[in-house]
């Protein structure tokens, strides 16, 4: 996506998710209980990395690759209940966990070996059924980042979060124009950007230490999810139609791009970038990507994992 306009890709979803969420007839945003839930979000406490499910060890070329492959293939919610999961794990992290025994057995792929990835190979590291689908999407799109690192970084993973010269906004614009990284809606005939996988890897690669001077992370926007919104529901911040409320609750897959998906989504960013702006008014400051993370990990809890979440089968999510 072109940012010639001097406006990042973060600054792009954050203007047109408040666009959609202004005008949206599916999904409403409880301005009222903004100031009360930001208040009771936690402060943010230090990372504490899984050797599972994440790769610890190596050089900074190898976690480099680590995140950007990961991130590359950060999508497929809508098919968690069909794939293979390891013992209490979720269906992201059992993706996280297959990667990282890859990247710490056998070793990394280099650029070289991405562009020749077909899903059976990929179905091997993760431990899936070749002929499931989303081994063929996770195929497709880490051909196109061994494509973009070999044809335009030389082969090197790190060169690619060097590019960004220290700027997560601008980390996130490069990868947001790679294929692999693909996340643009349309709604009302206007293209609605989201771009959750390019700028969760921004703050992915700086929460990892590899670019400990990537700055503006706090010009990032929350990372357009389906487990975001769904916990934003349970809570009572984002208030649906009916109809769309019983769709959800009967498990029926949305259509991605849908009107009452993209609001979704855009509700989601919208109501984040709110709950910052209360957070900074009282003076206890949290960014997007804080408060995003806060409301993931507490839709692991059983109250969220008791309801059905609004699920889509993409490969933005």
């Amino acid at each position: 996506m072109s940012t010639g306009n001097s406006q990042h890709v973060s600054d792009q979803v954050r203007e047109a998710a408040a666009w959609v969420a202004g005008r949206a007839r599916s999904v409403r945003i409880e301005e009222g209980r903004i100031e009360a839930y930001a208040a009771a979000l936690p402060q943010p406490a230090p990372h504490l990395p899984d050797p599972e499910t994440e790769l610890t060890d190596g050089d900074r070329e190898a976690r480099a690759a680590f995140v950007i492959c990961l991130d590359a293939i950060n999508f497929g919610s809508g098919w968690w209940p069909t794939i293979r999961k390891r013992p209490g794990r979720s269906g992201y992290f059992t993706v996280a966990a297959g990667l990282t025994d890859r990247f710490r057995g056998p070793g990394p792929w280099t650029a070289a070996e991405l562009r020749q990835l077909d899903a059976a190979a990929i179905a091997v590291v993760l431990g899936q059924d070749p002929t499931h689908r989303l081994m063929a999407d996770f195929a497709t799109a880490l051909r196109d980042v061994g494509a973009h690192v070999e044809d335009d970084h030389g082969g090197s993973f790190a060169a690619v979060l060097d590019s960004a010269a220290g700027s997560a906004p601008a980390l996130a614009d490069l990868l947001a124009g790679w294929r692999a990284f693909a996340d643009v809606s349309i709604y009302e005939e206007r293209e609605i950007p989201f771009f959750k996988r390019a700028q969760i890897a921004a703050a992915d690669a700086a929460r990892a230490g590899l670019g400990a001077e990537l700055r503006d992370l706090d010009r990032l926007t929350g990372f357009a999810d389906n487990l975001v919104p769904h916990v934003l529901r349970v809570d009572g911040v984002l208030r649906l139609d009916p109809a769309l409320s019983a769709r959800i609750d009967a498990g029926e897959l949305l259509v991605h791009g849908a009107p009452e998906e993209v609001e979704l989504r855009a509700a989601a960013v919208q109501s984040i970038e709110l709950l910052a702006g209360a957070r900074a008014a009282a003076g206890q400051p949290l960014i997007p990507a804080e408060i995003d993370a806060a409301l993931w990990t507490r839709g692991g809890a059983p109250r969220y994992k008791a309801r059905p979440r609004p699920r889509s089968r993409n490969t933005a999510y």
